[in-house]
């Protein structure tokens, strides 16, 4: 399953990019010498809601890809949110992923709270680099940046209005995050198993020390000591390379929310920092974050049903099997692959829940940074256009693949461009402000 990376690029899960990359190659230990050592909730979650009594967050779980999430609970009692995307929906037994996951967009936003506590704003913090290395560090950015314009050309377009830091930190992001997709994408694929995650992860937890393994690692390194970039959503997304090692299918609903929140919405998660809220934005930090966990989420239910014939032929169904079996299909109808009247209605109220969630994510963009919203725009208009296309090819996602063609993209940057000018001052009131 392709990765909803926040932006858009040739994400093609078949595109050989080992020669650029040499994703293999980065799961060993390599040569370190040059770095040293150092709306309708239904159609999103169909949860029984008790109503007249209080609510309150349980820490326990059944789940074990549900327990590997940070940030847990410790029971306290939090107040209803509102938003449809990450927030509590009932007295429960046992968390669902929606609020597994909004214990995490709560951590996040904790850390930036602190940060601009402390500091005041989100400028980066000075570089600090050892004699000899800063045109090492240049160079490992610079990389960065050819592999973002080589794979996601027109976010890379956006990327360029940004201040040069929060440019050159967010094409380091794109890189990990494109690395430890291909790991178990990518054309070695076969050859990646638990054990090879564990050192990526152990490698990943090695970076935030300090001690980054090559040139790219160093640029996330160097990233990760300038903003309050938190751990947590990179470990998380190394945990949905996992279920993608040995899940195939979603029983419902919220097992497929989690796993898009493994694989897609911790991008928003880890990108916030450097992107930066609007110093005029009157939204919570909760409330930008969640957006921006929105965004991943669209973005990866889009990929989910512009792919269904290629992940069918690969044996994997990204659907939830519930709401197939409730529209009277099968995974046998999927891996036919024939376009019917019951496939038809089924793909319609998908279709509908990922434009919900990128409703929800527009909320979030006017509420950033003035130099960051545009190719985050961008990302959001293209990704949505492919749900479009789906419509357009009669919801034909088994044999034909959706795509945005040029033409399209290249009407929608000046939209993108034109909607990044709008403050949130200029929004009254926001939809996002504080109450």
């Amino acid at each position: 399953m392709t990765v909803a990376l926040f932006w858009v690029g040739s994400a093609n899960p078949s595109t050989d990019v080992t020669n650029c990359l040499r994703f293999l190659d980065s799961v060993r230990v390599l040569d370190t010498t040059k770095f040293g050592n150092s709306r309708d909730r239904s159609l999103f979650f169909k949860l029984g809601e008790k109503k007249g009594r209080k609510q309150e967050w349980k820490s326990c779980s059944a789940n074990p890809d549900l327990g590997y999430l940070g940030g847990r609970s410790n029971g306290s009692k939090l107040p209803v949110i509102s938003s449809m995307v990450a927030s509590h929906a009932g007295e429960m037994a046992v968390l669902s992923s929606e609020e597994m996951v909004y214990n995490v967009v709560l951590k996040q936003a904790a850390l930036v709270k602190k940060e601009l506590k402390s500091r005041g704003d989100l400028d980066v913090k000075p570089d600090v680099v050892l004699p000899g290395t800063l045109s090492l560090l240049s160079e490992a950015y610079d990389r960065c940046g050819e592999v973002c314009a080589e794979y996601a050309k027109t976010f890379y377009l956006g990327t360029l209005l940004m201040t040069p830091e929060r440019r050159r930190a967010i094409w380091a992001i794109y890189v990990w995050c494109r690395r430890t997709d291909e790991l178990v994408d990518g054309p070695n694929a076969s050859h990646i198993t638990p054990t090879a995650l564990d050192r990526w992860e152990a490698r990943l937890e090695d970076l935030f020390q300090g001690r980054p393994f090559d040139m790219m690692d160093a640029a996330l390194a160097d990233t990760v000591g300038k903003f309050p970039v938190d751990i947590q959503p990179f470990k998380d997304m190394i945990q949905g390379m996992r279920m993608d090692l040995r899940k195939s299918r979603y029983q419902n609903f919220d097992e497929l929310y989690l796993y898009c929140y493994y694989v897609a919405g911790t991008v928003g998660l880890m990108s916030v920092p450097v992107m930066g809220i609007a110093p005029e934005s009157q939204a919570s930090t909760e409330s930008v974050y969640n957006a921006a966990l929105a965004l991943g989420i669209a973005n990866q239910l889009t990929n989910i049903l512009r792919d269904v014939g290629e992940d069918a032929r690969r044996g994997r169904v990204y659907l939830p099997q519930d709401e197939l079996a409730q529209a009277g299909l099968s995974d046998d109808d999927i891996f036919a692959g024939k376009v019917t009247d019951k496939w038809r209605n089924f793909m319609k109220n998908q279709i509908k829940r990922a434009r919900m969630f990128f409703d929800e994510a527009e909320k979030g963009v006017t509420e950033l940074s003035a130099a960051s919203r545009w190719p985050v725009w961008a990302s959001l208009l293209l990704y949505r256009q492919i749900l479009d296309e789906i419509e357009a090819n009669d919801y034909n996602s088994f044999t034909k693949r959706a795509y945005v063609r040029k033409a399209k993209k290249i009407v929608a940057l000046p939209v993108a461009y034109a909607k990044s000018l709008i403050s949130p001052s200029s929004l009254v009131p926001s939809p996002l402000a504080k109450t």
